[in-house]
């Protein structure tokens, strides 16, 4: 016969609702906190709308110029030419941020990189497309055939720079998930995101990232201003083995995007903690066997399971467990034998597979018939 047994594991956990944590107010238009490690959105508001990104966009640009690197096809070493065009729409003469690049210089990509994410040089973006494209039409192509691949949804990308164009925009969103790719995909070059100040040609810019000077632990990642994105940023900062990544745009003035990242991180640390409750391959239950050459096999969580957690709500959440017994050999390792249910009160959260420890081999068929026997002649049903 075959029962489902179910059994309550001694644990409490939590996962996050974003209903419960948005008691946060921020006067951003558009906003997102986002747990580095478990990529959970710890708060939202209007996280899904398409906006003009500003100089955040510059994000995309950086990188796809690190997966180049990465990748072998160019190095840091190498130099990339200016091109007049560069220099009109990207220099000092186009009113935008810049680099101060020459018309014919030959720029080190290190260099470049600096420039984009320290002094958010246009001129630098755009010597870094057409370099590795060949136009700034046909790098855009390469960033939206990017942005698919990492998983951005709600993203469109015309320029390498984040100037105004009706149809450049991208969700808060997709801009967490775009910084938390470029943290986790290239912890060799994230350093750069923290550096201060910049001289190039002579001149030195500082980092606009506000954050930088105000909390401990930030580390990057990009800025940005329009008339009609306001004063953006999308920022991050790690304080022990936590990271926190935050998006938000609209707001009015550089005094206002510095008071009200600020605020939103404190809370955000403040407010929610990560707790790991279920290491990989950790043994939940022993599982009966029918027919096998064992008579038991053990159940484990196959990954390990951290959860983004409401520091005053973890005391309300549970774990359940199910399985179906006895299984019936053979069974293989990493074969699905049962369920962990994670719930905040009578409801569940989400569901996680429990596996299989090993492989259980089947009895020949002289020994499942002396099981029948004794089954028969046994059972207590």
């Amino acid at each position: 016969m075959n029962y489902k047994k179910m059994f309550i594991l001694a644990s409490s956990i939590s996962l996050i609702a974003i209903s419960q944590a948005n008691a946060f107010e921020t006067k951003a238009k558009n906003a997102i906190l986002m747990d580095f490690e478990t990529g959970k959105y710890i708060y939202t508001k209007n996280h899904q709308d398409m906006i003009p990104p500003a100089s955040m966009s510059k994000l995309m640009t950086i990188y796809v110029l690190l997966s180049k690197i990465k990748e072998g096809e160019i190095s840091l070493d190498d130099t990339f030419r200016v091109s007049e065009n560069a220099w009109r729409k990207g220099g000092a003469a186009s009113g935008g941020s810049t680099m101060f690049l020459k018309i014919g210089q030959e720029v080190k990509v290190e260099d470049l990189i600096k420039g984009i994410i320290i002094q958010s040089g246009n001129d630098a973006c755009i010597t870094v497309a057409e370099n590795l494209a060949g136009s700034e039409e046909e790098f855009a192509s390469l960033l939206n055939e990017t942005a698919q691949k990492i998983g951005l949804k709600n993203a469109n990308f015309e320029n390498s720079t984040g100037l105004p164009h009706p149809d450049h925009k991208i969700s808060v969103e997709d801009l967490a998930i775009l910084a938390r790719h470029i943290i986790k995909d290239f912890p060799d070059y994230y350093h750069f995101f923290k550096q201060k100040e910049f001289t190039f040609n002579g001149i030195k810019q500082g980092n606009r990232n506000p954050l930088l000077y105000s909390l401990k632990g930030a580390d990057g990642l990009k800025t940005g201003h329009t008339d009609e994105a306001g004063f953006c940023l999308t920022g991050s900062v790690e304080r022990g083995n936590r990271r926190l990544i935050e998006v938000v745009t609209g707001l009015s003035s550089n005094k206002e995007r510095s008071e009200e990242t600020e605020s939103l991180m404190t809370w955000g640390f403040a407010t929610f903690d990560n707790y790991t409750f279920f290491n990989k391959n950790q043994i939940i239950t022993e599982v009966p066997v029918w027919y096998g050459m064992q008579k038991s096999v053990q159940a484990v969580v196959p990954d390990t399971i951290t959860l983004t957690i409401k520091k005053s709500k973890k005391h309300k959440y549970s774990s359940t467990a199910t399985y179906n017994t006895p299984l019936t050999a053979p069974i293989k390792k990493g074969d699905k034998i049962g369920e962990l249910f994670i719930k905040y009160g009578d409801k569940t959260i989400e569901k996680i597979p429990l596996v299989s420890k090993e492989d259980v081999a089947k009895m020949g068929a002289f020994s499942r018939f002396i099981e029948n026997i004794k089954f028969y002649l046994f059972s207590k049903e």
